[in-house]
Formats: C-alpha cells, sequence, structure tokens
C-alpha cells in the first residue's frame, strides 16, 4: 500500500508520544490524518501543526468511538490505515503492604479493570467498527488490500514486570487477538500486525528524573538509549508499504528482555 494523499488514517492516542509520532510520519507522506485522543490541548495543537484532524474520542465508550469515526470520515473519507496507540499504564502488585497503615491489601480491580477496559477492549472496539467501513470499501492494490490496521502492544505482554499484572494482561490480549483477527479479516482484503514496543520515550517517562531515564537506558543491549517515536512510527509505515506482511507480530526493543523489576 503506497502511502499518499488518496489515503485517511485514524491514529488513536495520536497527541503524544508512538501516536504523535506515527501521526506525523503518516502526514509528511500526505495521508489525510485524523487524530482519536482525549487529550483536546496537545491533540489541537498536534493536528494543527501537521495539518491533520482532531476528534476527542474516548476509546472505552461505544458512543464515543462511533461518532469519532463519523466525524473523522466526514472530513477525511473512510480511513484505510488504522494506528492504534492509545493506553495507559499502572504498576500495583497482587498483593502489597499499605506504607500508611502496614496492613496487607489487595490489587482493587477497579483500577485493573480500567486498564484492560482501555488497552484491551478500547484497541478492539475501536478495530470492529474500522474494520466494517474498510470492508465495504474497494480494494486499493493488485493484491485486493482494503486496510491495514497496526495494533500496540508491549515487550510487557510476554516480560512482565513486578506490578505489571493488570498492564501485562492487556497487552498480552492484544498481542493474542493479533493473528485471529489478522485471519477474521482476510476475505475483506484487511492486514491486521502488532508492534511490541521496549522502552520509549513518551511522556510518562520524559517527566520522570534524568537518574531514572539513565537507568531505563542501561538495561536495553543495543542501542543503549530509549526508543524515538518516529521509530515506532518507520516501522508503522514499513507494515503499511509491505503487502505481505500480515498477522505478524514484532518487537521493536533494543534486543530488551524485561528483568523482574
Amino acid at each position: 500500500m503506497k502511502l499518499d494523499s488518496n489515503l485517511a488514517a485514524v491514529v488513536t492516542g495520536g497527541a503524544s508520544g508512538l501516536g504523535e509520532g506515527t501521526a506525523r510520519m503518516l502526514a509528511r507522506e500526505g495521508v489525510r490524518v485524523t487524530i482519536f485522543d482525549m487529550n483536546e490541548e496537545h491533540g489541537i495543537r498536534t493536528a494543527d501543526d501537521i495539518g491533520a484532524a482532531f476528534v476527542k474520542v474516548d476509546v472505552t465508550d461505544e458512543a464515543s468511538v462511533k461518532a469519532g469515526f463519523e466525524k473523522a470520515r466526514e472530513i477525511n473519507g473512510v480511513e484505510r490505515i488504522l494506528v492504534n496507540c492509545a493506553g495507559i499504564a499502572l504498576g500495583r502488585k497482587t498483593v502489597s503492604t499499605d506504607r500508611n497503615s502496614g496492613e496487607l491489601k489487595c490489587h482493587d480491580m477497579e483500577s485493573f479493570s480500567k486498564v484492560v477496559e482501555v488497552n484491551l477492549l478500547g484497541t478492539y472496539r475501536v478495530i470492529r467498527h474500522s474494520a466494517l467501513a474498510m470492508a465495504q470499501q474497494e480494494p486499493v492494490t493488485e493484491d485486493g488490500c482494503r486496510g491495514v490496521m497496526v495494533v500496540t502492544a508491549s515487550v510487557a505482554a510476554t516480560d512482565g514486570q513486578i506490578g505489571q499484572a493488570a498492564y501485562s494482561a492487556s497487552k498480552g490480549g492484544v498481542l493474542g487477538m493479533t493473528l485471529p483477527v489478522a485471519r477474521d479479516l482476510t476475505e475483506y482484503g484487511i492486514r491486521v500486525c502488532c508492534i511490541q514496543p521496549g522502552v520509549f520515550m513518551t511522556p510518562m517517562v520524559s517527566t520522570m528524573p534524568e537518574k531514572v531515564q539513565e537507568a531505563l537506558a542501561a538495561g536495553v543491549p543495543f542501542p543503549k538509549r530509549l526508543g524515538r517515536p518516529d521509530e515506532y512510527a518507520r516501522l508503522v509505515r514499513f507494515i503499511c508499504e509491505s503487502d505481505y506482511m500480515n498477522g505478524e507480530s514484532v518487537r521493536l526493543d533494543g534486543a530488551i528482555r524485561l528483568p523482574p523489576k
């Protein structure tokens, strides 16, 4: 699939981090981009900067997702590229000691469910709406491809650390559904691939103390640094342009394997 102005794309979580890097890359190639995000300030600023559209969308809300796609399609037409970057992280042990009372407590289900709702169910919620529209479009390649979807898991899907039960479960779900969803959509010419990023310089990491960032980078075998959003975006581009790439998950991690903590 050639990236150009004939294509429209939707990027969830596109206001910052990996999503922003992807939105910028697609816009540079001429693709008509719509950013879905909850952060209006950053989303509008990014969209204005790259000539994209912004729609405030909550991926955990069915009505919000449906309305977001309707708006995006009014502006740019039906998307042929969907990149799912919306997600949240949480660090909490299954059982831990309360710092104030000294009592043992278990992981609360509310926050566990929230992480799964955003990262896993939110990803699938967006996929199902996009797939329905893509499947009704004319092919754009000689192979009959109608669209490409990229989902974002994490190395934590297989290397989950202490305190990452919720996050790893959600990202493991994203990784696990990649192949069956790709197989579901084969008859409609829609490809689906997954990226498992390692430790990247995202807004969450950039606010950490410099020593913490250095420690994170030191754990990466090579290159010994944090990943950059533009590197994630280049892999998205490769997936979009590689018509034989389907149902696959790719680690983008500098060969890191996360230790227990």
